[in-house]
């Protein structure tokens, strides 16, 4: 569509981490040193392909099997606590996003977060960040969902949130779970793969329409037709 066309979505939906705020590298190498204690070597990059976009409580049957450890309810919260630790010391967030979100401002554009993260990580982040004025009040989490990415819910509890059709929604991704769940709410998807660990074939697979660069989201919102 060109620019003097209707906007052909009404809300987007940012998933909070390695999208809007650049955690992704930090809190995998927090969970690989946690993961090789355990006994199993893993390094942070390969903690990102293999778990990105999924809750801590997914995670951790996950890293069950990979250990062959059985470990306490509390394991998600410690790792929590870990990362929040590692995440005062600052996070930058991506380059470009705060540009997105005044241009999506100046063109009137709704906007929110649906994450898998906790609210307590969430503003945490986005408050070293410096994104948090912004968006308080617009975030949604997969604490409050019965089930977290691949699953729909987190997408459809922010849609509902906010007061907007499903399908009218864009989902803006960084992971391969996030991309299905997003499809599976019925809303379209663009996969931010500007990381090297981004799985681009896996999330194109699933549907989702990639972009390299957060400076070129804002073109792809307002000029594309939702899929």
């Amino acid at each position: 569509m060109g620019s003097g066309s209707h906007m052909p979505f009404e809300l987007v939906i940012f998933d909070c981490d390695g999208v809007l705020v650049d955690t992704e590298r930090l809190a995998n190498r927090v969970l690989a040193n946690i993961i090789t204690d355990l006994g199993h070597p893993i390094t942070g990059l390969e903690c990102q392909k293999r778990f990105m976009g999924r809750t801590l409580e997914a995670v951790q049957s996950m890293v069950e099997g990979l250990t062959g450890k059985r470990l306490p309810k509390s394991w998600p919260e410690e790792v929590r606590e870990r990362d929040l630790e590692a995440f005062a010391a600052g996070v930058p967030p991506v380059e470009g996003i705060s540009q997105v979100l005044d241009t999506l401002d100046n063109r009137g554009l709704p906007y929110c977060v649906g994450s898998s993260g906790r609210y307590e990580k969430m503003r945490t982040t986005l408050g070293s960040a410096g994104l948090l004025d912004r968006l308080e009040g617009l975030l949604y989490s997969a604490q409050d969902c019965a089930h977290g990415k691949p699953s729909p819910d987190i997408f459809l509890y922010a849609a509902k949130g906010m007061k907007t059709d499903p399908a009218r929604c864009v989902v803006i991704e960084d992971s391969v779970p996030g991309v299905k769940a997003a499809r599976a709410a019925g809303m379209a998807c663009f996969g931010f793969a500007g990381d090297p660990a981004s799985d681009r074939a896996a999330m194109e697979a699933e549907g989702a329409v990639l972009f390299d660069n957060m400076q070129h989201l804002p073109e792809l919102l307002f000029d594309k037709v939702a899929a």
